[in-house]
This record gives structure tokens, sequence and C-alpha cells, in this order.
């Protein structure tokens, strides 16, 4: 399997475990010093795996209530030891995409090679102003 398509895997499966609220595999592929800034606060982010798996309860609540969240496009670019990837997802309940057919959440990860596999160690995730 090529970098791109082991990162895109990543991804995918990253993005499955969300939709079941399988915070195991959620966690599974982050470095342990991962930084992620997501739109909930806190808006100066989060610091380390302990501090990213914190955010992830109260979404998987959101995410039961019938919610989305679902890869759409994936752009992967991957180096010898570092890789970047950018996505478009579904993440909404279906009257949010009722009310507003075409938002999207936008995800960048920044990955590095540790031994033999990839791991998350930047995590941005961002909505456009629909409004």
């Amino acid at each position: 399997m090529t970098d791109h398509e082991q990162i895109r895997a990543l991804v995918h499966r990253w993005a499955e475990a969300v939709h079941r609220g399988d915070l195991d595999t959620v966690l599974a592929d982050h470095a342990d010093d991962i930084v992620m800034f997501d739109v909930p606060p806190p808006h100066d982010g989060v610091r380390g795996i302990d501090a990213y798996r914190e955010t992830w309860p109260p979404f998987f609540e959101w995410q039961a209530s019938g919610a989305v969240f679902e890869v759409v496009d994936l752009d992967v670019t991957a180096g010898d030891d570092v890789a970047y990837a950018h996505a478009l997802l579904l993440c909404a309940t279906p009257e949010q995409l009722a009310e507003k057919p075409d938002v999207r959440l936008r995800l960048t990860l920044g990955l590095r090679r540790e031994g033999e596999r990839w791991v998350v160690a930047h995590e941005h995730h961002s909505f456009a102003d629909v409004s």
C-alpha cells in the first residue's frame, strides 16, 4: 500500500470511528503530542493525546442524535516523513443540512511517519461563515 493509500485509509477509518463513537479507533492513529484546533472552545486548541481524548464525548453525544459525519472530498500529499491531508466532510444533523445543504466541515491534518506508520500530529477543523 502506498503512503497516499495508507493516509487515505487512516482518514476514512478515523471518520467512520467518529461517526460510530468509537473513541479507541478515533485516537489510534494520533501522536501523543497531537495539537488540535477545533470549532468549539477552547479556541487556542488542545495539546496532547489526553486533552484530545477529552474533546470527543460531547461530540459523540451530539453525533448520536442522528447527525452525519462523512468524508466527501479528500486530498493527500505525502513526503518521506511528513504529509498533509485536507478534506471536506458532511458534519450536521439532517435538519441543519436541509437548512444549509452546502455546509461542509473543513479538515486539515498534518501527519508524520513514526516507524512504519503514519500518525496525525496536527488536526484542524473549521466551518466557513455561511450565515
